[in-house]
């Protein structure tokens, strides 16, 4: 078995919009997203850390890196998934999300998961 064998944990992203939280007449955008990783690999593994990379519509990035998710650094043995829920305030009706998260398997070896870019839009902006 090859190393990216392994070490794979599959990331998928589903976001929303919150209108009950959001204020276009401030440029207020709230999302909620929803992810679930998959250990995917045969090592078991755990969520140290993440690095998102948040574009808005005007091309504006946020860069946010930090411990765990949600106040946890889940351990996944193969074939177990976790899932959360957050939320990401853009100042445009439109953006994208995108990063990785660091992870460490049993035996030490450390890896990214990647998170492949998702976009965050309210409803009837985008065609």
């Amino acid at each position: 078995m090859s190393e990216s064998e392994k070490y794979r944990i599959k990331v998928e992203a589903v976001a929303e919009f919150v209108p009950g939280q959001s204020d276009p007449d401030e440029d207020r955008y709230v999302f909620a997203y929803h992810i679930t990783l998959t250990n995917t690999g045969s090592a078991t593994a755990q969520l140290i850390s993440r690095h998102w990379i948040i574009t808005d519509g005007a091309g504006k990035v946020q860069e946010v890196r930090g411990l765990g998710v949600i106040g946890e650094q889940p351990l996944l043995a193969p074939g177990q998934q976790f899932t959360y829920s957050s939320g990401s305030v853009l100042e445009t009706p439109v953006g994208t999300m995108q990063g990785s998260y660091q992870m460490v398997a049993e035996d030490g070896q450390r890896f990214d998961a990647e998170i492949p870019p998702f976009v965050l839009a309210m409803p009837r902006v985008l065609h």
